[in-house]
């Protein structure tokens, strides 16, 4: 089992910036591909980004890139999101996941977290 516990959401201002951390435990870190995606009410959750198991590859969703980066610190055990220029649309849960593939789809990863709560003002 892998744990994962997701930190840095909060309220921010269209136009700002925010760093989501993921944490994770129980298994070794730099066997797992890691993923983020988001949740906005009443839709249906949707891939942001992932990266490889050494940080090597990344992937993002298209409508996201240049604005969001992965990056992973494996002596650490924690993955990271940095979102720049954020919209109101980029509201959302966001959650971190665990997996074995870098994939772009919620059934690549095994594990996830409870989420965090970002909320972008206009």
């Amino acid at each position: 089992q892998v744990q994962l516990v997701e930190s840095g959401g909060g309220l921010v201002q269209a136009g700002g910036s925010l760093r989501l951390s993921c944490a994770a435990s129980g298994r070794t870190f730099s066997n797992y591909a890691m993923g983020w995606f988001r949740q906005a009410p009443g839709k249906e959750r949707e891939f942001v980004a992932a990266i490889s198991r050494s940080g090597s590859r990344t992937n993002y969703a298209d409508s996201l890139k240049g604005r969001f980066t992965i990056s992973r610190d494996n002596a650490k055990n924690t993955v990271f999101l940095q979102m720049n220029s954020l919209k109101p649309e980029d509201t959302a849960v966001y959650y971190c996941a665990a997996g074995y593939y870098t994939g772009d789809t919620a059934t690549a990863f095994n594990y996830w977290g409870q989420g965090t709560q970002v909320t972008v003002s206009s």
